[in-house]
């Protein structure tokens, strides 16, 4: 859970599959847990933002909180689909909408306040990919752009022809617009995704760890990332502020300008060390009370039965050798 306003974690929760019965359940155990500990701490949610798992999106309505939707996993979503289409024979046309169609649904979700009004701004592009720009609909009833002759008259989309009606399939689907209703309007959950990132540094995936070891990991990531993310931009010896270019794999290609920031520090560290010698090892008791309070499920492997060593060499039997 991080406070998005802050750009901070505020609580962490590991969950193993054989405590929920299956992978498909560990995300809404965290989130019950993590909403129960803010909530014995008397901690108010203003709204909470997620993707679109409809576990989660059930479990918050139960709960009665605002839940708002990450843009960029129904963007993402949205451009798979509009991929697809592109390859087909006679759709090629798309191709040149994709990317205002990508920043279509961001700015539909920054500029809008209502659900309604964000439905009315997101199919609007119907319109405006057939070069008009006054619509039905009074939440958004032309588009605020101004008015330019078009130097591309190829561009534009007629009505009843394949391109549109498969544009049209994917952008007016009735979970979509329900989807584009709930887009976040403030903050989005990229911060997550940077602080799963740094989870990486301190546990990475192809080592297994046992489940304290992975819990200490996942603490020392958020130690880390809390102190370093509000890290300001880097500047030259002229404090002219510093830049790079990225190429991300999944943006075949396109580029992307991001800010450097100033240089990591740990003072975590220090902290943690002082804490050890100054009070652990001076009486290690409640501390060590406290790991041994910590619930820590069977392993994965406890589920199955373990044969003898002997037994398991003696019945080996390649391929090969059959």
């Amino acid at each position: 859970m991080m406070d998005l306003a802050t750009n901070t974690v505020v609580d962490l929760q590991l969950v193993q599959s054989n405590e929920v019965g299956g992978s498909y359940h560990m995300e809404k155990e965290g989130l019950k847990r993590s909403l129960d500990l803010l909530d014995a701490r008397g901690v108010r949610l203003e709204c909470i933002i997620t993707d679109r798992h409809p576990q989660i999106q059930k479990y918050l309505r139960d709960r009665n909180v605002t839940q708002f939707y990450d843009v960029w996993h129904i963007e993402k979503g949205i451009s798979k689909k509009l991929d697809k289409i592109c390859q087909i024979k006679g759709c090629e046309k798309l191709r040149k909408w994709l990317r205002s169609i990508k920043n279509h649904i961001y700015w539909t979700a920054a500029s809008s306040t209502t659900g309604p009004e964000r439905v009315a701004k997101w199919t609007s592009i119907l319109n405006h990919v057939q070069d008009k720009h006054v619509h039905e609909d009074p939440s958004f009833p032309a588009c605020l752009h101004p008015q330019r002759i078009s130097r591309d008259k190829n561009k534009w989309l007629s009505a009843a022809t394949m391109p549109f009606y498969k544009l049209e399939k994917v952008l007016a689907n009735k979970r979509i617009l329900k989807d584009v209703a709930k887009l976040s309007p403030h903050h989005q959950t990229s911060t997550v995704e940077a602080f799963h990132s740094v989870i990486l540094r301190f546990a990475p995936k192809n080592v297994v760890f046992p489940f304290l070891g992975m819990l200490c990991r996942l603490y020392l990531a958020a130690l880390h990332y809390n102190e370093n993310a509000g890290r300001p931009q880097a500047t030259s010896a002229t404090g002219k502020p510093i830049y790079k270019l990225a190429f991300p794999k999944a943006k075949k290609g396109e580029y992307r300008v991001r800010k450097v920031k100033t240089q990591q520090t740990f003072g975590y560290v220090e902290e943690l060390l002082d804490l050890i010698f100054n009070q652990v090892f001076v009486d290690p008791s409640p501390y060590v009370d406290e790991v041994l309070g910590i619930h820590i499920p069977p392993a994965l492997s406890s589920a199955y039965d373990r044969p003898e060593m002997e037994e398991a060499i003696s019945s080996r039997v390649t391929r090969f050798n059959q």
